[in-house]
């Protein structure tokens, strides 16, 4: 029988919600911060970075197809899909507390350790996600009460996405607190000699000044003059007991509560620990308050050719996919630049955590005006115009400089209000061609329609992460090298402004090709219902 609008309550939309907002503690929180862990914490070379990222999200792309047979022909009391989500939270939780982990390890075997954890990673948010984003399209057979689960889906997964991003920095300096011992010596208005010492060994320990804007050099300890050169931070590793003594000058009045000293690979290892917990708990509820009431015509009978062949001849879905791919590329480049941006180019690492939760609010606001905008204009139309003038805002970047903060953050909120709109749209629009395609061949396999959405989401952000690794390579970036973060700042700010917004503009460009108007959909959502009505 046809689905009533009202069957889908506002209770249920927020059980939904934060099964996004869960996914996003893990997927933000890998494509934000996992980068600069490596490189900067871990120690990996960029370019064997982006090569484990370009090499671990293509392959996934096979798992993503196998995901979405394996829900299509899953049978429990649960449902198809909302099983899987019960299945894999803790293991989700678990693998991504692993990611952030720094095993002492020789450099092959921090590679390998890195390559396995991230595989594993990848696979088991497969499981996860893509039966997740088939469960809103059997939750309801209306497009436009699917449109309005899609919105509080994405006000959950910003939401998520906020949190991981807007607390973790502040996480990583409370866990990565060392208890130092700090003395301050005034030379002059604007210099200091600063003596610092801990009372165990820590093997890696970054050292600024709260605000970021001192510069340090050595005091005591015996480097060239290149390995010195004044910087606003500095890392290095400590023996138990030994003091430290740097030149810190450029700010007046420092004392000893000023002056921040964190064990990053604690720091980040104990912060994801604690944020897995919260994944777990938001998988549950999306479990324990979500139902599926779509399900495939009676007479369907399992069979993988056809449903394969389906899919390929499927043109909305097969423009999606592509679209879907561009667009994840591009947002996976902007989250994942920002922290080295604002780390290396604005020298406030800090100040990159409120402007990720400034990014997350627009995120949110964009994602509650996509359904009544979707509405007024059409998803193809609206899709079309935010891409373009996402692109075009976001490569506003290359004109700001440093000190240019309050631009650098209109900048990014306009751009990211307008690109949260993507991600609204896209997952609900997959329902839409799943629909299409019962419509036009009477048959549904809702499970592998939506393993474009995970792998979109999962290979575009490999590409995105392989253009990171390979345009900082080409700059000679090394995270624990201060002359060489130097020497990237043009290749900082390329990533920041208008790599992305290229991206933006092509996918724009594909999205004139998708079928679906308004009109069509009417019909489809009309003859689905009124077959429903018989069976």
């Amino acid at each position: 029988m046809a689905i009533a609008k009202d069957r889908v309550s506002i209770k249920e939309k927020i059980g939904y919600a934060l099964g996004d907002g869960a996914a996003n503690i893990a997927w933000r929180g890998v494509a934000t911060f996992l980068f600069i862990f490596y490189t900067d914490v871990f120690g990996l070379n960029p370019a064997t970075v982006g090569v484990l990222f370009l090499v671990a999200r293509f392959s996934d792309g096979i798992s993503d197809i196998l995901m979405g047979i394996i829900g299509d022909r899953t049978k429990s009391k649960y449902g198809k899909f909302r099983p899987w989500i019960l299945w894999t939270a803790i293991p989700l939780a678990t693998i991504l507390s692993l990611l952030f982990t720094s095993p002492e390890l020789s450099d092959s075997g921090k590679i390998m350790y890195a390559y396995v954890t991230y595989i594993l990673f990848t696979l088991i948010y497969t499981a996860n996600n893509i039966p997740y984003g088939a469960l809103m399209a059997v939750m309801t057979g209306d497009d436009k009460v699917r449109t309005s689960i899609g919105s509080y889906r994405m006000v959950g997964a910003f939401g998520g996405g906020m949190l991981v991003q807007g607390v973790l920095l502040f996480l990583v300096a409370y866990f990565g607190n060392i208890n130092p011992t700090v003395k301050v010596d005034k030379l002059d208005d604007t210099t200091f000699r600063v003596e610092v010492s801990a009372p165990s060994d820590v093997s890696n320990v970054n050292i600024k000044t709260d605000n970021g804007i001192a510069l340090f050099t050595w005091d005591n300890k015996t480097v060239n003059a290149e390995e010195n050169t004044p910087t606003h931070a500095k890392s290095f590793s400590i023996e138990a007991n030994k003091p430290y003594t740097f030149i810190v000058t450029g700010e007046a009045n420092i004392d000893a509560g000023e002056i921040s000293i964190i064990d990053q690979k604690q720091g980040y290892s104990n912060s994801m620990y604690l944020l897995s917990v919260f994944l777990v708990v938001f998988m549950f509820i999306t479990f324990y308050t979500t139902r599926e009431r779509v399900t495939p015509p009676k007479n369907q009978k399992n069979n993988l050719g056809k449903d394969l062949k389906d899919l390929i001849t499927n043109k909305p879905w097969l423009v999606l996919l592509v679209v879907g791919l561009l667009f994840n590329v591009y947002n996976s480049i902007k989250q994942g630049i920002v922290v080295i941006y604002f780390t290396h180019y604005l020298n406030n690492q800090l100040l990159a955590a409120s402007f990720l939760v400034g990014l997350m609010l627009a995120s949110i606001a964009g994602a509650m005006v996509t359904a009544p905008l979707g509405k007024k204009l059409g998803k193809r139309n609206l899709f079309i115009y935010a891409l373009i003038l996402s692109g075009l805002v976001n490569a506003l970047f290359v004109f700001c400089g440093p000190e240019d903060v309050g631009a650098i953050f209109t900048i990014g909120i306009v751009s990211e209000f307008l690109a949260a709109i993507f991600p609204t749209l896209f997952f609900v629009m997959l329902g839409d061609t799943a629909d299409y395609s019962e419509y036009k061949n009477g048959r549904r396999a809702t499970g592998l329609i939506y393993s474009a959405g995970s792998f979109a989401t999962k290979f575009g952000g490999g590409i995105a992460g392989a253009i990171i690794g390979f345009v900082l390579a080409g700059f000679n970036y090394d995270g624990q090298d201060v002359v060489a973060i130097s020497g990237a700042i043009p290749g900082i700010i390329m990533l920041m402004s208008w790599i992305p917004a290229i991206i933006a503009l092509i996918a724009a460009g594909l999205m004139f090709f998708y079928p679906l108007t308004q009109k069509k959909l009417d019909e489809v959502t009309f003859e689905l219902n009124a077959r429903r009505a018989l069976e």
